[in-house]
C-alpha cells in the first residue's frame, strides 16, 4: 500500500508492532484479502444498549501469526507469556493474551472485522470483535495499532 494513500486519509490503517519478525501496516482492503470469517454478535453497550451486528474479517490469530511472533514454536508454553494490546482511534484499549486466541489453548474466534453489516470499514478502520463477550467493552473501533509483547519472562 502506498504511504500517500494512507496519509491522505482515504482509508484507515493499523500498525502491527512489537515482538514480531514482520511488523506491518494493514488497511481494511488488506484484511479483506485474508480468509474471511463471519460472526453474528450481540453485546451490551454501556452508552447505547444492546447492539446486534454481523461482522466479517480475518481471525486475529491468523494475522498475528503471519506477522511472526518471536516465541519458540517448539515450546508451547513460550506462547503463554505473550500479550496483545489493541488501541483504537477514540482512545479505547483492550488487552488479550496470546493463549486466549491460540487454537492450542482458548481458541477464541476474535476477528479483525473489515465489514459491519455488509459495509466495508475502509474509512472508519478495522474493528476488534470478540463474539464470545457479552459486554462490548473489549470491542475496539477504528483500530490504530496492535502490539504483541512477550517481555514477561519473569513474574518476580
Amino acid at each position: 500500500m502506498s504511504q500517500s494513500l494512507y496519509a491522505a486519509g482515504t482509508t484507515a490503517g493499523l500498525a502491527l508492532a512489537g515482538d514480531l519478525t514482520r511488523p506491518a501496516r494493514l488497511t481494511v482492503p488488506d484484511l479483506l484479502a485474508w480468509p474471511q470469517h463471519e460472526a453474528e454478535v450481540s453485546f451490551e453497550c454501556a452508552t447505547s444498549g444492546i447492539q446486534h451486528h454481523r461482522f466479517t474479517g480475518p481471525l486475529l490469530h491468523d494475522v498475528l501469526s503471519a506477522a511472526g511472533p518471536v516465541f519458540d514454536p517448539a515450546r508451547r508454553k513460550d506462547r503463554l507469556r505473550f500479550l496483545i494490546a489493541v488501541s483504537g482511534a477514540d482512545g479505547h484499549h483492550a488487552l488479550l493474551s496470546w493463549a486466549e486466541i491460540d487454537p492450542d489453548f482458548g481458541r477464541a474466534p476474535v476477528l479483525l472485522a473489515a465489514t459491519i453489516d455488509g459495509t466495508p470499514l475502509d474509512r472508519a478502520g478495522a474493528q476488534l470483535v470478540l463474539p464470545q463477550d457479552r459486554c462490548g467493552a473489549r470491542h475496539i473501533s477504528g483500530i490504530t495499532s496492535i502490539r504483541v509483547d512477550g517481555g514477561y519472562t519473569s513474574w518476580a
